[in-house]
C-alpha cells in the first residue's frame, strides 16, 4: 500500500475512536443537531476503517502464506496450499486498496441533493421538441426505477407533444451525484416522425442539471435584487390554473438569470419554487465557472456541463448511443431511453473517479 493512503487510514482510525467517544457523552446526545451531523460521519468513517481492517487482516494472511511457502519446499501439499493463499490474498489486497483509494476521494457536497432538471429544444425544429419529450421521458423512467418523484416545475409543450422546454424537479436520494453529469449538448440521428422520405435528421437539445440549494441558501438573495412578475399560467393544470394570475417569473437582476414556476396552483407555492429554481441557476452559474477553471487546470476531458457542449449522441438507425467525453459507446439505445441508464451514470462517475485519483497521487507526489 502506498504510504499516503496507509497514513490517511490511520488518522481513520484515530478519528473512529474520536467519535466513538463523542458520541458517548450525554450533552452530545441532548443536542440532536450536533448528533446526527457526528452519526453521519461516524457512519461514513466507519465504512473506510472496516475495510483497512479487512485489508490489515489480508496482510497478515500473505505474510502467513509466504512463511509458509518458504517452510513448505519439500511438501508439494502443503506449498500448493500456501500459494493458493498467497495469490488469493494478494489479489484481495489490490482490490481492497483499489476501493479504499475511492472511499477517500474528495466527496461534493451537492452529490446528495435534489436536483432540477432542465430540458430544452435546440436545433431541428419540431423534430427537436419531440426529442425533449423523450430527454424527458427516459430521466423520469429512470427516476422511477431508483424510486425518485419527479415534480415539473413548468413547461411549454410543442403541438406534436414534445417540449419546447421543460423544467422539472427531482427528489430523493443522491439524485444530483447520479445525474450531474447530463448537463451539456444532446444530439439525435433519425428519421423524425414529419419526414415523408426516410431520410434522417440531426437534432439536439440542451440540458442543464442543478443541485437544489439548502433552505438556508434562498435567504443570501437580496430581496431588492429580485424582480418579480405574475401572470396567467397556460401549461397543464385544469382550468382553475388559468383562472388567476398565478404563475410567478422572478428575475435576478445583478446577472439577468430568470426563473419561473407555473405548475402550482397559488401564487405562493409558485413563487417559493421559482425562488428555489432562481437559487439553484446562480449556485450552478458559479459551480460552472469555478469547474472550468479547474478543468482548464488539470486539462480533464468530462467537461465542465456547460450547455454548449456536445456530450451525446443518440443514434437511432444504429441502435447506439455515444459519450464524447469518455469515447463510451452503448448498442442499447432503445433500453436507455427506456429509463435503463445505469450503466452511462456509472461509467461516468467512474471516469470522475479515476480522474482525481490520478490528479491526488500527482498532488501527493505518490
Amino acid at each position: 500500500m502506498k504510504p499516503y493512503l496507509r497514513a490517511q487510514m490511520e488518522r481513520y482510525a484515530l478519528r473512529l475512536s474520536e467519535l466513538e467517544f463523542l458520541l458517548s457523552r450525554e450533552d452530545i446526545m441532548k443536542d440532536m443537531t450536533q448528533f446526527l451531523t457526528l452519526s453521519r460521519e461516524h457512519t461514513e468513517v466507519a465504512s473506510v476503517t472496516s475495510r483497512w481492517d479487512r485489508y490489515q487482516q489480508r496482510e497478515a494472511d500473505l505474510a502467513g502464506g509466504q512463511e509458509m511457502l518458504a517452510a513448505s519446499v519439500d511438501d508439494a501439499d502443503m506449498l500448493a496450499m500456501a500459494q493458493e493463499e498467497v495469490d488469493t490474498a494478494t489479489a484481495e489486497l489490490a482490490q481492497l486498496e483499489g476501493e479504499l483509494q475511492r472511499m477517500l476521494l474528495p466527496k461534493d457536497p451537492d452529490d446528495a441533493r435534489n436536483a432540477f432538471i432542465e430540458i430544452r429544444a435546440g436545433t431541428g425544429g419540431d423534430e427537436s421538441t419531440l426529442f425533449a419529450g423523450d430527454l424527458f421521458r427516459m430521466y423520469s423512467r429512470y427516476s422511477d426505477r431508483k424510486g425518485w418523484k419527479v415534480e415539473i416545475v413548468s413547461e411549454s409543450p410543442s403541438e406534436l407533444g414534445g417540449y419546447k422546454e421543460v423544467v422539472a424537479r427531482i427528489e430523493g436520494h443522491h439524485v444530483y451525484g447520479a445525474l450531474k453529469f447530463e448537463s451539456g449538448g444532446h444530439r439525435v440521428q433519425r428519421v423524425p416522425v414529419t419526414e415523408t422520405q426516410g431520410r434522417i435528421h440531426t437534432s439536439a437539445c440542451t440540458v442543464a442539471v442543478l443541485a437544489e440549494p439548502d433552505e438556508q441558501e434562498a435567504i443570501k438573495i437580496n430581496p431588492s435584487d429580485l424582480r418579480i412578475d405574475t401572470y396567467r399560467a397556460s401549461g397543464a393544470g385544469g382550468q382553475h390554473i388559468n383562472k388567476t394570475d398565478s404563475a410567478v417569473r422572478i428575475t435576478h437582476i445583478p446577472t439577468g438569470i430568470v426563473a419561473e414556476c407555473q405548475d402550482g396552483r397559488s401564487q405562493h407555492s409558485n413563487k417559493a419554487q421559482a425562488l428555489k429554481v432562481l437559487t439553484a441557476r446562480i449556485h450552478e452559474k458559479d459551480r460552472s465557472e469555478r469547474a472550468a477553471k479547474d478543468a482548464a487546470e488539470r486539462k480533464g476531458l468530462i467537461g465542465t456541463g456547460d450547455r454548449s457542449d456536445r456530450i451525446r449522441t443518440y443514434n437511432f438507425p444504429q441502435g447506439r448511443l455515444t459519450d464524447h467525453r469518455i469515447n463510451l459507446t452503448l448498442y442499447k439505445l432503445l433500453t436507455i431511453m427506456e429509463g435503463d441508464l445505469d450503466d452511462v451514470v456509472q461509467a461516468l462517475q467512474a471516469y470522475e473517479a479515476a480522474e482525481q485519483l490520478a490528479a491526488l497521487e500527482v498532488g501527493l507526489g505518490a
